[in-house]
């Protein structure tokens, strides 16, 4: 699958709209492959993907049944995500980089479509995209329900004016919680139970920035108007109140610098262990 990969992100010259196009194309065919192998799962697999025309279609079914509920059935709530999918095209392109992410961070992960169909991490990210859109046009009470249903369903409570970039991964995603005004930017990887928060009842600007490149270790909390920055790790468990330089790792209650990440972009590797960058560190040194 890499090569396929690289044809869809790796070249600037394809436009957007032929990329997905040539994403759906793929992810028919593993549809197709799993249908066929696996009889028990034939009618969910077509109603998810192979009676679509396209993603976008298939992404707001998938995502509009996982968050109905018993008064706000799966139709009217698929009005909103097609609606924002077709005045909003990159919430689109992100969804595609969101899951091209998955597929090259975690060694769970061997085809396109199981991060669409199963993971919740991914299927949170997108419900939260479409809450930010309703946010960002005055729809606020609809948001907040969007807010609320995600947070039932998935275990992850996103504000709906937080903003995140495209290339995201939630890894396991349960427990994860991120404030209004909190700041996650392209090309970042999350693990469960990571909290974005604040530190008090203060208003206006009071929540993390999390820059490119971050890898932050699960049950790390990261509070108050603060800067993780590019290219950093936050070791798992850790309590972060103050910024992070950039390329650096942090670990402890409170978090400290304890060396550097041995690659540029923490996301991509997942590589966790932050006794191997305390080696870094003393290299340096």
């Amino acid at each position: 699958m890499a090569p396929f990969r690289y044809a869809i992100f790796g070249s600037k010259a394809m436009q957007a709209n032929s990329a997905t196009t040539d994403f759906w194309h793929v992810l028919k065919q593993e549809a197709k492959t799993i249908a066929d192998n696996e009889p028990l799962l034939a009618s969910y697999i077509h109603a998810c993907i192979l009676t679509h025309h396209n993603f976008e279609s298939s992404l707001s079914f998938i995502l509009s049944n996982k968050v109905a509920d018993d008064v706000m059935p799966a139709l009217a709530i698929r009005e909103v995500l097609d609606e924002a999918y077709l005045l909003e095209p990159q919430i689109t392109e992100s969804a595609i980089e969101d899951i091209e992410a998955i597929h090259r961070r975690d060694a769970a992960v061997e085809d396109w479509l199981t991060p669409l169909l199963y993971f919740k991490g991914f299927q949170a990210v997108q419900i939260h995209r479409i809450a930010h859109y309703l946010w960002n046009k005055g729809r606020r009470q609809l948001a907040l329900f969007l807010q609320s249903r995600n947070s039932v369903t998935f275990g992850v409570d996103i504000h709906p004016a937080a903003r995140i970039g495209k290339g995201v991964m939630f890894d396991h995603a349960t427990g994860i919680v991120v404030g209004e005004t909190a700041v996650i930017e392209d090309h970042v990887s999350l693990l469960q139970s990571v909290t974005l928060g604040g530190t008090g009842h203060q208003s206006g600007d009071r929540h993390p920035k999390v820059r490119q490149g971050v890898l932050v270790g699960a049950g790390a909390k990261i509070l108050g108007n603060i800067e993780v920055g590019e290219g950093s790790k936050v070791g798992a468990g850790s309590v972060v109140l103050s910024d992070v330089p950039p390329h650096t790792t942090v670990v402890g209650v409170p978090a400290k610098v304890v060396g550097r990440p041995t690659c540029p972009r923490p996301c991509d590797s997942m590589r966790q262990n932050v006794l191997e960058d305390n080696g870094q560190l003393q290299q340096g040194n």
